[in-house]
Parts: C-alpha cells; structure tokens; sequence
C-alpha cells in the first residue's frame, strides 16, 4: 500500500466520524447526506488507487500470477 492511499483512507476515516458526529448531534439531513456522499466519492479514488497499484503489481510479475486476466477481470468488476 502506497503512503497517498493511506493518507486517502485516513481521511476518509476522519470524515467518517464527523458524519456520525453531525447525526449525532442531529445536524440537518441534507448536510449529513452531502458529507456521505463526499466519504463515498474519496473511497471511490481510494479503491481506484488500490487496483490500478494491484493491476501494475500483476502485470510487472505475470509469473507470479498465473491467472492475471482473471485477476485484473475481477478487480475491476469491483465496484
């Protein structure tokens, strides 16, 4: 895992307990679903990140992986 993913997914984690703070503290709809939607689009690049570094790791070492098309087919079925 490369530092920038890392650096996403805690963020990610951060945003994460502001939206349970704001439903918490029964902030206005709106504004707890615009957050969530802000936490699903910087997981969405996280997890892009995570399989374009999985697809380069499979395609640099292609004896180490003996099915790499079903690899890549399946990491990017993922949604």
């Amino acid at each position: 895992m490369t530092d920038s993913v890392l650096g996403k997914l805690k963020r990610v984690e951060g945003q994460m307990r502001g939206v349970v703070s704001m439903y918490e503290e029964g902030r206005e709809c709106l504004a707890v679903v615009q957050q969530i939607a802000a936490v699903r689009s910087a997981l969405a690049g996280a997890a892009k990140d995570i399989l374009t570094c999985e697809s380069l790791r499979c395609a640099a070492h292609p004896s180490e992986h003996k099915k790499l098309g079903q690899t890549l087919k399946r990491l990017f079925e993922i949604e």
